[in-house]
């Protein structure tokens, strides 16, 4: 491809993934709020209705200091993560349809590249309802169930190992969240893993969720230790080992580096072994 094409090409995808990062964090912060979807974006704080230049994913946030230009309130860094890390995946995605992909033809990646982005979106979504809210609602993973469904018809041909082993994610968690009676994992996270072993099958779904979980150890541990860090000079409330940390986002990131990155649990095996 032509150098100035790909350039062009990826500041494309990146811009049009923030503003659909935009979008999501809209699905965020009002989805089961009692606030519609389309109505025009306000300051939580002052009520003020945003215009355009403070509409802009990322860039407007910088500019403003990360506070409404009105009431100077805090504004959350939901917003321009969620924006940074839509227009990074959709780029990443973007990049491996059509930099490291099959040899499919260009109308055959391009509807891959779609339905894949939209999955994305839906993982973002999830990951970010459940961060903020410690829940995944119903309406969310639903719709990604049926959407990692359909990739089980991928080609033409059911793939059964794949079916099966989006069973046996789900009765995992499943019997996790039973057995510790939701302090260990929530339900959704169960059927959020439904999914992913439709989408990823068994190989890539054992490594996105061992990356999961390694990922929200490590993130977990450091929180405990900057909350009791801070609590030396500042006491209040901090994170302890039984704190409740929303562990879906964590999935949705295991699940992403898999699949981004054709992660499976063989090339995660030597990990293994270099500690024994």
């Amino acid at each position: 491809m032509d150098t100035v094409f790909i350039y062009f090409a990826a500041t494309a995808i990146f811009v049009f993934g923030t503003i659909i990062g935009s979008f999501l964090n809209v699905v965020v912060a009002r989805y089961q709020s009692g606030l519609t979807m389309g109505g025009r974006s306000k300051c939580f704080v002052c009520g003020k209705t945003l215009g355009w230049r403070e509409l802009f994913p990322i860039v407007s946030f910088l500019l403003q200091k990360g506070r409404c230009k009105t009431c100077k309130s805090a504004i959350s860094w939901q917003y321009p993560v969620i924006e940074l890390l839509t227009g990074l995946v959709f780029l990443a995605l973007f990049a491996k349809f059509f930099f490291y992909g099959s040899n499919v033809g260009l109308y055959e990646n391009v509807v891959l590249l779609l339905y894949t982005l939209f999955i994305a979106s839906l993982l973002i979504v999830i990951a970010g309802y459940d961060f903020k809210h410690s829940v995944i609602p119903d309406g969310f993973v639903y719709a990604f169930d049926l959407a990692a469904f359909g990739s089980l018809f991928a080609g033409g041909v059911f793939n059964a190992q794949a079916g099966i082993a989006g069973g046996v994610f789900f009765l995992f968690f499943g019997a996790l969240w039973l057995f510790s009676r939701g302090r260990a994992m929530g339900f959704g996270d169960a059927k959020l893993a439904l999914g992913l072993g439709w989408l990823l099958g068994f190989a890539q779904g054992i490594a996105a969720l061992l990356v999961a979980f390694w990922s929200g150890t490590i993130i977990g541990l450091l929180l405990i230790g900057i909350s009791k860090i801070r609590t030396l000079s500042l006491p209040g409330k901090y994170f302890t080992l039984k704190s409740e940390i929303p562990f879906g986002p964590f999935l949705v990131f295991g699940a992403l580096i898999s699949f981004l990155f054709r992660l499976d649990v063989s090339m995660l095996v030597p990990l293994f072994s270099f500690y024994v």
